[in-house]
């Protein structure tokens, strides 16, 4: 079977305001790229250490945002239970930890691999449907899960547990090393984004953008979108549980919060505000979410519902996401600086192709 071709793209489908700033495009990454590399460095500097911390926590949730992205943005599969599998990731470096097994070479690895089982048995179902009712199975999924942690109560319970000791590496990383912990994530993260953006262009990627525009035209091409879909829900949680991973070693701390369904509901917006499908709009979002909250928190105890207003200003404004502002302009044209909104000219979660 031949190597499907992307759909085509035509600047009637893409954001009014794509292409806004692509001429900073290159500028911004690089901004971007040595504000990640160079921030346990400066806060070094500032005597700040917390902050490596606040950018540990930007990593770990733009990786779990990065596995998001492949099923909602290139897949379009909207999933209201992602966060499940950041909790099975965390739980399985608990409870292994708690067994006395601490060696990272094995919690890790395993963490991806319970979750991308899980993800392997639940998505059999969950893919039998389609829209809403995906969307509630996914989220019933991740609440029976909740409630299932919630009931462990040989660690803890409903209150989590404290994580014993966090993963070892042999004596390569020292995970108590906040700066050690922070590049071994960012290092992660920069694989996991190369990979990202390889596998868009592969024909596995190409499908999946295929299943998103059309289904039915896939299907009639040959296609079996269901298994491809399958795939890509399992290599999503596998990516998720690995965040998980990290993120209870971050946090010292396993809980079934990490799995609620308002953790997915974040996920999303991390998604949505970056830029669907787009390589580095997980990552962008992570850091104007997270960055954002902190921001906010500190000015006032009622931070949600300013932070509410910006988010209602992104959905009827900035549709396309912060991504689709640096993307190369449709068919490479120059879009002028007066190009009025940012709004996607179609359904909020149709990203452009």
């Amino acid at each position: 079977m031949r190597r499907p071709e992307a759909p085509s793209e035509s600047s009637s489908d893409a954001p009014p305001g794509a292409g806004l700033l692509a001429r900073w495009r290159v500028p911004a990454l690089g901004l971007l790229g040595g504000g990640l590399l160079l921030l346990p460095l400066v806060a070094g500097l500032a005597d700040s250490p917390f902050w490596v911390d606040v950018g540990l926590r930007v990593v770990i949730f733009a990786i779990a945002a990065l596995s998001l992205d492949l099923i909602l943005g290139r897949t379009g599969l909207v999933s209201f239970g992602h966060a499940l599998y950041l909790g099975v990731g965390a739980y399985v470096v608990g409870i292994l930890a708690d067994k006395g097994i601490e060696s990272g070479f094995v919690q890790w690895p395993l963490a991806m691999a319970v979750s991308a089982a899980l993800a392997a048995a639940l998505s059999v179902v969950a893919l039998r449907t389609s829209g809403t009712f995906f969307i509630m199975i996914t989220l019933a999924f991740a609440q029976m899960m909740f409630y299932g942690a919630s009931s462990l109560y040989d660690y803890g319970g409903d209150d989590g547990m404290h994580l014993p000791v966090r993963s070892t590496f042999g004596g390569l990383v020292d995970l108590y090393d906040a700066t050690q912990f922070y590049y071994l994530a960012l290092a992660l993260l920069v694989l996991l984004a190369g990979l990202n953006i390889r596998l868009a262009r592969s024909r596995f990627g190409l499908v999946l953008r295929g299943i998103r525009v059309n289904e039915s035209r896939m299907q009639a091409v040959g296609f079996s979108t269901f298994h491809y879909k399958l795939v890509a829900c399992v290599v999503a949680a596998a990516v998720c549980g690995l965040a998980g991973a990290m993120l209870a070693n971050a946090a010292e701390f396993v809980g079934p919060q990490f799995m609620d369904w308002t953790r997915s509901a974040e996920l999303m917006i991390m998604v949505v505000a970056g830029g669907l499908a787009t390589p580095f709009g997980p990552i962008v979002g992570a850091l104007a979410y997270l960055g954002l909250e902190k921001y906010l928190s500190d000015l006032t105890i009622h931070w949600r519902l300013a932070f509410g207003v910006l988010l209602i200003l992104l959905v009827f404004v900035g549709r396309g996401g912060l991504g689709a502002l640096f993307a190369p302009a449709p068919g490479g044209e120059a879009v002028p600086a007066h190009k009025g909104s940012f709004r996607w000219a179609r359904p909020f979660f149709r990203p452009r192709a």
